[in-house]
């Protein structure tokens, strides 16, 4: 399933943080937003999720449905957002919590839900969480509960999937594993995939498309190859960007030389 945004523009209160952005979620691919903190990346996913009131633009879904014209439930059966920040639930247990989102899925709280057992335990098995399906969340390390709700997000089993930092607060194993996962879900599942990326070399090797935002806007939207080139990451993140191209693989390496560590000495 498709979805886009029309030249969104989003505001806190009377200050403009979104302006004149269009994303396009293909069937199929991964779109990486990325951008200095406070470029408006995350605030894009969350009025793409009807979660932040638009002040302009527009939404549609499949080519030709208005997403703003859905229900919250119908809505919810197409799209799924990954927000950045959750609470650690106490009291309930890993797969209680997945089960989380197969709610627009029921006809009221704990109503029928026929393919929810088959949806939840695969998104226990894709995020590796089934060994600990009956442990209490509240119990699990920092990484591990970032795991329990992408298993709830692939649980609500949508077309449309938007994460926001979903490495956030995982060790490097359990990072190349959820872009895997990603990935995946893309090229095997037909998922059309938003994701908000701090990391410019995750994006790089992950996405089909990136979206380059500063200050609120759109500076570059293309491939990697294209979004990432070392001028325009130099401008928006104000420091120096160095990127080659591995002329063997195609991949990206972007880096800055204040990334060499020195030892601090006191």
């Amino acid at each position: 399933m498709a979805m886009s945004g029309h030249d969104l523009s989003i505001s806190y209160g009377a200050a403009p943080v979104v302006q004149e952005v269009s994303v396009e979620l293909a069937p199929g691919q991964v779109t990486v937003l990325v951008g200095p903190n406070g470029s408006g990346k995350s605030t894009v996913l969350r009025g793409m999720s009807r979660l932040q009131q638009l002040c302009a633009g527009s939404l549609s879904l499949a080519q030709t449905e208005d997403a703003a014209a859905l229900s919250a439930r119908d809505f919810a059966r197409r799209v799924t957002l990954l927000a950045q920040s959750r609470p650690t639930p106490a009291g309930i247990t890993v797969r209680d919590a997945v089960e989380f989102g197969r709610h627009p899925h029921r006809r009221g709280w704990r109503g029928a839900d026929p393919g929810g057992v088959a949806a939840v335990d695969r998104a226990l098995h894709l995020t590796g969480m089934s060994d600990l399906a009956h442990r209490d969340v509240d119990e699990l390390s920092g990484g591990q509960v970032q795991r329990v709700w992408f298993a709830s997000a692939l649980a609500q089993d949508t077309g449309v999937l938007m994460l926001d930092e979903p490495t956030n607060h995982l060790d490097l194993r359990y990072q190349i594993e959820v872009l895997e996962l990603i990935r995946g879900l893309a090229d095997n599942h037909g998922i059309a995939i938003g994701v908000v990326l701090h990391d410019l070399n995750q994006a790089a090797a992950v996405a089909d498309r990136v979206l380059l935002l500063s200050e609120g806007r759109v500076v570059a939207d293309g491939p990697a190859e294209q979004a990432l080139r070392a001028d325009l990451l130099s401008t928006v993140y104000e420091i120096e960007v160095d990127v080659l191209l591995d002329p063997a693989t195609g991949d990206l390496d972007i880096r800055s030389p204040r990334q060499r560590l020195t030892r601090i000495r006191t």
